[in-house]
């Protein structure tokens, strides 16, 4: 029976999970598994991954072949490593205290790497907050800007009121007069001649 190490879908749409899994070439991708190794969450930066090393290693050991992005996946988190210091140790190139020693300063340079991704992606993000917090304060400042002649708008139609109930002032006082009986307009034409 072939095995494989492949991955298996999970999660939803647009958001794919995937367990590392070894299971008979066979099956369906999403079918029955030997044993599940680890999972892969391509999702997060950097793409997150827990993986049974020595699980690994030991399925690699008995024949099993792993596809190419579960070699990929393999390969960074040392299990390819570890099943070649294996091969080195059963050839009698290698005693274990050096072969865990040699994995070891491996891990330890591939964890300061990620930290260092980590330290980069965090201050990127930091850096385009910075900018957007920019962007904001200076759309805010354009906008009091503009704010102020509104203000002075605002107080010429106020001035414009004022010269408007003048005028009505007026229209109403020649109303008034339009008013009088004629009478009172004879009399006071009279007034005006004298």
């Amino acid at each position: 029976m072939p095995v494989k190490i492949r991955l298996q879908r999970h999660g939803k749409k647009g958001k794919p999970y995937y367990w590392i899994i070894a299971a008979d070439a066979r099956s369906k991708r999403d079918g029955k598994y030997l044993e599940k190794l680890g999972a892969y969450n391509p999702n997060t930066n950097p793409a997150t991954i827990e993986l049974d090393v020595d699980g690994a290693v030991k399925w690699l050991q008995n024949g099993a072949q792993p596809t190419d992005t579960a070699r990929a996946i393999l390969s960074y988190k040392g299990a390819m490593l570890k099943n070649h210091l294996a091969g080195g140790i059963r050839k009698g190139a290698l005693t274990e205290e050096q072969a865990e020693a040699k994995f070891m300063a491996w891990v330890e340079e591939k964890a300061s790497k990620i930290d260092s991704k980590k330290d980069i992606l965090a201050k990127a993000e930091a850096d385009a907050k910075a900018k957007a917090l920019e962007a904001e304060k200076a759309a805010n400042e354009a906008r009091i800007a503009a704010a102020i002649p509104v203000e002075e708008v605002v107080e010429e139609e106020t001035a414009k009121k004022i010269i408007v109930e003048e005028v009505t002032a007026e229209e109403a006082q020649t109303e008034e007069v339009a008013k009088e009986t004629p009478a009172e307009k004879v009399e006071a034409s009279k007034e005006e001649e004298e």
